[in-house]
């Protein structure tokens, strides 16, 4: 009982303060604290031209009891593009895909995206047991947009809890509701309204080092994999991207703050188009992708 109660000793108070920008841990909210927690990630740089979009979320977590935690989320974004596309012209990002500017429109664009709703069951607390581990799921609903989230997270704890690894597999399919192209051939399935469903597979890695009291910084490396369906087969590959950066975090007794800054690196693919497709300098520019991305959480506890 001793040894137990020195382990559980050294869990942080705000238990679920985010380490990293990008990667989940373990670490949860204790049975009925609450959280409000803002999100602004940047996602900027295409082919050319001009590309910044802005998602914004607004979180309210409350812990449930110590191993399940339940969060909802509303979801906002705007964009700017303008000669942004790998042949010059305005193409809309994947989350603004049902518009059709023309090649030198400039387009701004601003939308409430929907709701999510997040559950976290965690099953091994890396304070406690040899690794951590934890169950994630989030549906989302939105105005032409439905998309289920589901993610495995793992934790390790070295020196004392002062260096925290963590790794995230996610699987999150996607649909979203599109207006006829009007470039399609007639008769087909773009020249309709239909779904686009699209089923994307990200694993990604964490590591963050407590250097001074309050104070982590660390690293994050993203793998990202596209298909255009809901089965993940070979045939329907579409896209493959890595990123890396640093992060870095602030935690006080009852608020915190969290940014993180990566940058795609070399090395990515298209599967759905003939050579070059949308890679430029082994990056690619697919409507999904962009150069650099910036996140920021800020946190306040009660």
């Amino acid at each position: 009982m001793l040894l137990a109660a020195a382990a559980l000793a050294r869990v942080p108070a705000a238990a679920d303060e985010p380490l990293l920008g990008f990667t989940y841990t373990t670490d949860l909210l204790p049975k009925g604290k609450k959280e409000l927690e803002l999100w602004a990630t940047l996602r900027a740089r295409k082919a050319g031209g001009i590309f910044n979009q802005w998602q914004e979320r607004a979180e309210f977590s409350y812990g449930v009891t110590d191993r399940f935690q339940l969060s909802l989320y509303g979801n906002w974004l705007q964009m700017r593009a303008w000669h942004n596309g790998v042949d010059g012209a305005t193409v809309p990002s994947e989350n603004f895909s049902e518009l059709q500017p023309g090649p030198d429109d400039y387009l701004k664009a601003r939308k409430f995206e929907g709701l999510s709703v997040e559950g976290i069951y965690r099953i091994w607390s890396p304070y406690i047991d040899p690794i951590g581990l934890a169950l994630y799921v989030e549906p989302s609903f939105g105005h032409g947009l439905r998309s289920l989230e589901t993610k495995v997270i793992v934790q390790k704890n070295f020196l004392d809890d002062r260096l925290i690894f963590a790794g995230n597999l996610t699987v999150e399919q996607e649909g979203r509701w599109l207006p006829p192209d009007p470039d399609a051939e007639p008769n087909t399935a773009a020249a309709t309204n239909r779904w686009d469903h699209e089923t994307d597979v990200n694993l990604y890695l964490g590591a963050s080092y407590r250097f001074a009291p309050k104070w982590f910084a660390g690293i994050e490396f993203l793998n990202e994999r596209e298909f255009s369906s809901f089965h993940i087969a070979d045939r329907f590959r579409t896209n493959y991207a890595n990123y890396l950066g640093p992060t870095i975090h602030y935690g006080d007794r009852s608020w915190f703050v969290t940014g993180t800054f990566v940058s795609q690196i070399r090395g990515a693919r298209d599967y759905a188009n003939p050579p070059p497709g949308f890679v430029i300098g082994g990056r690619t520019y697919a409507d999904d992708f962009e150069r650099y991305r910036f996140r920021l959480k800020v946190g306040f506890l009660f």
